[in-house]
């Protein structure tokens, strides 16, 4: 007995003086329960998979594995905190929140805990700012970007004009639902259409008076601030009224094979914004289905391969990849901190040569983010769903918000935060 715990003692010496392998942590703040399921669990699956390639392929980034650490938050905001809380002592590199309402909670929780926060294309927009919002992080865009370009794009539609034009917007009644709203008044001032609100409660699976109302007023646009359930009834709901199609734009989150499929043949010529590329016709993606899905490695059952929602979970992998690597760059260190992480976003670019190398050619826009700007590149791009052919397809070339309305909307709101939180903005020099 003696002899055995000694060998016990021994063996616990040895490992003590052996250096554990270091990982790389992410924590994933998922949803693959409850009624935002169908647009949550594509997004995971296309985020786990991608990140299982770079393990596979390349043994991580910079020779460190990639850990993805799961935390089930059913796209509510409390779980969302509480998943932050139990896993940022695991070694947290980054927060993706998915999820607007838990991003608001987070950023002022991860920039005292010196941990980045990158809400992708949602959360609060006046983040981009910065120099007030040192640990945030909103590539490739903001919802004021969005709301601007689809008035840009109905525009285009219009000849150039919206003049005396109707647009109504039908958003979730949450943060994430408003965050449009300030922009789109202030778009209808400057262009002159009329917009009307029509808030739908959680989880937005009764919207009977909102499309009584669209019936009666007819109005030439409805805009779409929806996700998960919402979005599908909504296009039901849309088609039961013959609404035209061409006329329905959804934010980018409201754009998933999971939301026109309900609706059948009533969604052919809905559109929503994005900015990638639908599709799996990348190298990228063949990689992923022989490496990893092929393999048994997946994440899901690889069925959703290509779908608008894997494809951005895939984006957000990539972005959170080649973050690590410039900030592995920038120490000369491979094992980096979360500190490390927030310098490798402020210095994170991905030019159309990198797209290519990384087997995505033309999947998706180049960019360059800056202390200045934390949400570049600010494009969006219109896509159509065509029911014969069961497939998304770019209609629009990208384009770029109106500027001259946005970014003082961005200065004005980012300086009253700074002001009610003693923040003193960064110089940037």
């Amino acid at each position: 007995m003696k002899a055995i715990k000694l060998a016990a003692v021994a063996a616990a010496a040895i490992a003590a003086a052996t250096p554990a392998m270091a990982e790389l942590v992410i924590p994933a703040l998922n949803y693959r329960t409850g009624p935002y399921a169908p647009s949550g669990i594509p997004y995971a699956d296309g985020f786990s998979d991608y990140m299982t390639l770079l393990n596979e392929r390349d043994g991580g980034v910079g020779g460190e594995p990639i850990r993805v650490l799961e935390c089930e938050t059913g796209y509510n905001t409390q779980k969302g905190v509480e998943c932050y809380e139990s896993t940022k002592g695991e070694g947290a590199l980054v927060y993706i929140p998915q999820s607007t309402g838990i991003t608001y909670q987070l950023i002022p929780k991860a920039s005292a805990d010196g941990i980045p926060v990158h809400s992708m294309a949602y959360g609060r927009t006046s983040a981009v700012n910065g120099k007030v919002f040192k640990w945030v992080f909103n590539p490739p865009g903001t919802y004021w970007d969005a709301a601007s370009i689809m008035v840009k794009y109905a525009m285009e539609q219009e000849g150039g004009s919206l003049e005396g034009k109707k647009i109504a917007l039908l958003y979730h009644n949450s943060a994430y639902g408003k965050e449009p709203i300030r922009t789109l008044e202030v778009l209808a001032e400057k262009h002159g259409y009329n917009l009307t609100l029509l808030p739908v409660d959680h989880p937005g699976q009764e919207q009977k008076s909102q499309w009584l109302q669209i019936r009666r007023e007819r109005p030439d646009y409805v805009f779409m601030w929806g996700w998960g359930v919402m979005n599908s009834v909504a296009i039901q709901e849309a088609t039961n009224i013959r609404y035209d199609m061409n006329k329905f734009i959804g934010v980018w989150w409201s754009g998933s094979e999971a939301d026109v499929e309900p609706a059948g043949a009533g969604a052919d010529g809905y559109k929503s914004i994005t900015w990638h590329a639908p599709g799996a016709d990348f190298p990228a993606f063949k990689q992923i289905q022989e490496m990893v899905i092929d393999a048994g490695k997946g994440a899901g059952d690889g069925t959703t391969i290509g779908e608008v929602g894997y494809n951005r979970g895939v984006y957000a992998a990539v972005l959170v990849a080649e973050a690590i690597a410039t900030a592995q760059k920038l120490t000369g260190k491979a094992n980096i901190t979360a500190a490390d992480m927030r310098d490798g976003y402020e210095a994170l670019g991905i030019s159309e040569e990198r797209w290519a190398e990384l087997g995505l050619g033309g999947f998706a826009q180049p960019f360059q983010v800056t202390c200045e700007d934390h949400g570049a590149p600010h494009q969006g791009v219109i896509q159509q769903w065509d029911v014969e052919s069961a497939s998304w397809s770019l209609v629009s070339d990208f384009m770029s918000p109106d500027m001259d309305v946005v970014m003082p909307l961005i200065m004005e709101d980012s300086m009253a935060y700074a002001a009610e939180n003693n923040i003193t903005p960064r110089t940037c020099e």
